[in-house]
Formats: structure tokens, C-alpha cells, sequence
């Protein structure tokens, strides 16, 4: 199944991504194999959520970077959900 997930960095910073397959895409950013969170030092993932298809998951990816509003984010993950529409 298709996922949005955020991650919080050792940097401060949230990373927002979207997969098909979470558990290889957090093993990638924990080993440090993906060039974006690679130099912020990944921390923790700290928000997961489920789409039916990938094409979902990657518009709302796409809506959450476009806000590009650090408490929005943190409301979210104070939640445990992504509220958005597509």
C-alpha cells in the first residue's frame, strides 16, 4: 500500500516523502542512502499514513511541500493525521 510519511531530522527540519513500500523507504533514509536526509541526519519518522493508490499519496506529498508551513506539519503530527483533500 502507498504511504505519506514525514521525518523529523537531527537538523530540526521536516523531510515529507511518499512510497509504496515504507518499510525499504525508511531503511534507505535510516542508512543514509537518500541524498536529502543524508546530510540532515535522520531522526525519527514521526508521521505515517496510508493511500489507496501511489498517485494519491504523491498529490498530497506534493500539497503538504507546497504549503511550506512548519506548524501546519507539526499540527498534523501532534494529530496523527494528514487532513487533507485531494
Amino acid at each position: 500500500m502507498p504511504w505519506v510519511y514525514i521525518l523529523k531530522t537531527k537538523a530540526d527540519k521536516y523531510y515529507i516523502g511518499s512510497t509504496s513500500n515504507i518499510n525499504e523507504r525508511l531503511k534507505h533514509h535510516r542508512g543514509g542512502f537518500t541524498p536529502s536526509t543524508k546530510t540532515m541526519g535522520f531522526e525519527d519518522c514521526v508521521l505515517i499514513q496510508e493511500y489507496e493508490t501511489l498517485s494519491q499519496a504523491r498529490i498530497i506529498e506534493k500539497k503538504i511541500k507546497s504549503l511550506k508551513r512548519r506548524d501546519y506539519i507539526e499540527k498534523m503530527i501532534k494529530e496523527g493525521c494528514i487532513r487533507m483533500k485531494l
